[in-house]
């Protein structure tokens, strides 16, 4: 029997082929879980540029793939910013599979980079409202409904190295993923009695479309050329690689499955030994 035959998981930010979101819906499904994946869906309304959208389009091709290697999975369109679209998402997942045992909080900006004296409130006030208040809505609304089943369940926030440290010129981002840790934790408590386990995740660089992004900017910013700026973070890095996407889902999975039913309020670092706290 497959680790997570049976259950259901809602996945925020999971509508890009080369997004972490993605790679942890395909981990679960292998191991015989249903997933949900959801994201922006579409560029009306929201405060991003379409390469930082995960369009119905691109989701509805990784559901597809998913269900033609035998996965059961579905999409519903949800902006993490409107807490009645996060409620409707984990209803959605309710209605098409019958229950919710997962929540990944994995929605999160993490472009708009700039040093504090430079950095306006509207960008700032997105950046926190998108890695911290789209999260907050998400455990709320998974914690009530994984109370009223009464079988426990799993919320994973994906945070981030950024978490653990500063970085200069990434304040916004920094503050979001440190305070999502203080969320975790705080959440963690709050929920143990029915057995719903609360946990993050700190990846540190990741190769997806924002990790890209990244490069470029911070490679662009510090003068170094994109080639010379991967193989410094390479070589401070122990285990001498940056992340992939599936050394994210595959903790992911861990913290979904019951052979983690002893961890809650962690924070885990997947970093290749770059953060060891």
């Amino acid at each position: 029997m497959s680790s997570l035959e049976g259950k259901v998981a809602l996945i925020t930010g999971s509508g890009r082929h080369k997004g972490l979101g993605q790679a942890m819906a395909r981990a679960i499904a292998k191991e015989g879980g249903s997933v949900v994946l959801s994201d922006l869906g579409s560029e009306q309304g929201a405060k991003f540029t379409k390469e930082h959208i995960g369009l119905n389009s691109e989701m509805s091709e990784i559901i597809d793939e998913i269900l033609k290697n035998g996965g059961n999975a579905s999409g519903v369109a949800c902006n993490v910013l409107h807490e009645e679209e996060v409620k409707n998402a984990i209803s959605y997942a309710v209605k098409e599979y019958g229950k919710l045992d997962i929540l990944i909080n994995n929605a999160g900006i993490g472009y708009l980079m700039e040093k504090i004296d430079k950095l306006n409130q509207s960008d700032w006030d997105t950046v926190l409202n998108v890695n911290l208040r789209g999260a907050f809505f998400g455990i709320k609304h998974a914690a009530i409904q994984m109370a009223l089943q009464g079988q426990g369940g799993t919320i994973i926030n994906i945070a981030s190295q950024a978490a653990k440290r500063g970085f200069p010129g990434a304040a916004a981002y920094v503050s979001s993923k440190h305070a999502l840790v203080g969320l975790t934790r705080t959440a963690a408590l709050e929920f143990a009695k029915e057995n719903i386990r609360v946990n993050s995740i700190c990846p540190n660089h990741v190769t997806t479309g924002l990790g890209d992004w990244q490069n470029k900017h911070f490679s662009s910013s510090r003068g170094f050329s994109e080639k010379d700026y991967l193989k410094a973070m390479r070589e401070r890095i122990p285990l001498g690689r940056v992340g992939k996407t599936d050394d994210i889902a595959n903790m992911c999975v861990f913290l979904c499955s019951d052979k983690s039913a002893y961890i809650t309020g962690q924070n885990l670092d997947v970093s290749g030994g770059e953060e060891m706290h």
